[in-house]
């Protein structure tokens, strides 16, 4: 287990992220993902009052997507799928541990 997944677990559970904070946590530009929210491309990300927030689970989302697209010169949309697909993939393995 990297120190990475650590970090995350533990954001996964109590508290929200800013724009800045997941920008800064992907190594991207804020402009980037709020190219990204105005596309659609984060579901679970939240807007109160004008402020963007994150969970734990965008915050992973958006790493695997940047990976995706800096790695694979993916398309964002394409990156976005794959990110669906290993979400999924998360939640099946989790349901299989826990019931096994």
């Amino acid at each position: 287990m990297r120190d990475d997944d650590i970090l995350i677990g533990s954001l996964m559970e109590e508290s929200w992220l800013t724009l800045e904070q997941v920008a800064a946590a992907c190594m991207v530009e804020p402009a980037w993902l709020l190219r990204h929210l105005e596309e659609g491309l984060f579901p679970h990300a939240e807007s109160i009052a004008g402020t963007w927030r994150f969970s734990g689970m965008t915050l992973i989302r958006a790493r695997r997507m940047r990976q995706l697209e800096r790695d694979f010169d993916a398309a964002p949309e394409l990156a976005a799928l794959v990110a669906d697909l290993l979400e999924e993939m998360d939640e099946l393995r989790a349901r299989l541990r826990g019931g096994g």
